[in-house]
């Protein structure tokens, strides 16, 4: 099995209950599949056939792996139908097909299966999951069950009912249209976060189709609990969603910027360097902050 580094921990996991040995492929700095690391342990391994994680945004950047060259890559190592691509689209997923410039996943290309999440961009009130795949691989496992008078087709046995019924009232009230309205309004909620930030000082990146917005962590505990935020190492993100307003926003980044002069005691010197989590260019503590240069050099 391949995955990215910033692949969700579950695909780890899922290796180890199965005892599938799984290479971890580097990434760039926005996140995604460093497919040059990948073409090269794909290589390590020519005998055996390759499972593949692609990641249609992760979890800490948003970042979307890219499918067609991962595919092409495959093509050309020698695996020519000896893969499986799983598109892992938990958040993004549903987001994609609303973007215009988005890459389409599609089971026209040699996927093997799509999966999204229900309690993300949808809402729905409890924790839910779909997996689409092709019917091939749903026969391998299904079973007609007498007693139930049915043919299941879960590993588990059974699945929550009331799921599938949250989804379907969402998809209906909404429609196509509602849900291009929600995906571009949380891409500009985004986008105005991202440049706030910036505006203010704050180290902060976001990918291009992504609606998670990246920034150095603040240092107070308390101050992440307030706010829900994920932290990883040096950074933390914001992910803007349908619920979250401009207001909210402006609160928030208010808020951070506050506490954050009495973190760093008002001294730009001391504001961490996150270049090698968000890349240079958004990094904006001294060494990196082009703006702070010339006014020194001036």
């Amino acid at each position: 099995m391949y995955a990215s580094h910033e692949s969700h921990y579950s695909v780890f996991k899922a290796a180890r209950m199965y005892r599938v040995e799984c290479v971890k492929i580097d990434t760039l700095v926005s996140g995604e599949m460093d497919c040059a690391d990948f073409k090269s342990k794909l290589l390590m391994n020519p005998g055996c056939p390759a499972i593949v994680n692609v990641n249609i945004g992760t979890t800490v950047k948003g970042a979307i792996d890219d499918l067609d060259k991962i595919i092409r890559i495959l093509e050309k190592c020698g695996f020519r139908d000896r893969f499986y691509i799983h598109c892992d689209g938990a958040l993004a997923g549903l987001m994609m097909p609303f973007i215009k410039q988005a890459p389409k996943v599609t089971f026209e290309k040699p996927i093997g299966s799509v999966s999204i999440s229900g309690h993300k961009f949808m809402g729905c009130p409890v924790p839910c999951g779909v997996v689409i795949t092709r019917l091939a691989h749903v026969k391998v496992l299904s079973t007609d069950i007498e007693y139930l008078s049915s043919r299941d087709t879960t590993i588990m046995g059974s699945r929550n009912g009331h799921a599938p019924i949250f989804l379907w009232y969402t998809l209906n009230k909404k429609g196509y249209r509602g849900f291009r309205k929600e995906v571009r309004k949380c891409l500009r909620n985004a986008h105005y976060l991202a440049n706030r930030l910036r505006e203010e000082g704050v180290s902060a990146s976001l990918n291009m189709l992504s609606s998670t917005v990246v920034f150095e962590r603040p240092r107070d505990v308390a101050f992440v609990h307030k706010w829900q935020l994920a932290c990883e190492g040096s950074i933390a993100h914001v992910v803007v969603m349908p619920n979250v307003s401009v207001e909210k926003l402006d609160g928030f980044v208010e808020e951070l910027v506050a506490n954050r002069s009495c973190w760093y005691d008002g001294k730009g010197h001391d504001i961490p360097c996150v270049a090698k989590d968000i890349g240079q260019d958004n990094c904006l503590c001294s060494l990196h902050n082009t703006k702070h240069k010339n006014v020194e050099e001036l």
